[in-house]
């Protein structure tokens, strides 16, 4: 009997994303860093050979994110939230309107981890905000723990993108 671990979700637009930083490394930068490193190797002492040591790390650099983006692809679970079956709790993909205490309004999307963007209001699926309200209905009351203390917030819109 063997166990399937599910890898952490990501939404269709979000493995893209990935997908494309990806491929922008592999065909694009790395190439242009490889001719510039053969170039610097044929003039002569790499030891103070700036255009070598800068080439040299910056592949590196380069070859650290591509392993990463192929391990975070290949671990990466792709959801698609407009096939959500239920969409009257808060999901992974659902878009949330919460209200604090003082009626402050707040819209939040639950994405993957890999694509949280706070300032646009993504947070990632296993955020303090987003634990708290994974399967909340509209009404309910979730309080969050934050860096500034705990708050809590009440549901007041469940959205889903719609599908194609």
């Amino acid at each position: 009997m063997s166990i399937v671990k599910e890898g952490p979700p990501i939404t269709p637009a979000g493995m893209a994303k990935l997908r494309a930083r990806y491929d922008h490394l592999l065909g694009t930068e790395r190439p242009a860093i490889v001719e510039i490193v053969s170039w610097a190797a044929g003039n002569g002492d790499r030891s103070e050979n700036g255009d070598y040591l800068y080439g040299r790390k910056r592949m590196r650099e380069i070859d650290r994110e591509l392993a990463h983006l192929a391990r975070r692809m290949k671990a990466c679970r792709v959801v698609d939230p407009a096939s959500q079956q239920d969409r009257t709790r808060a999901w992974f993909g659902a878009t949330v309107t919460i209200a604090d205490e003082d009626d402050n309004h707040r819209t939040v999307t639950l994405v993957g981890d890999d694509e949280q963007d706070a300032s646009s209001g993504q947070i990632g699926w296993s955020a303090p905000m987003a634990r708290a309200l994974r399967g909340a209905a509209l009404g309910d009351l979730r309080k969050v723990r934050l860096p500034g203390g705990e708050k809590e917030w009440e549901v007041i819109a469940i959205t889903y993108p719609e599908q194609c």
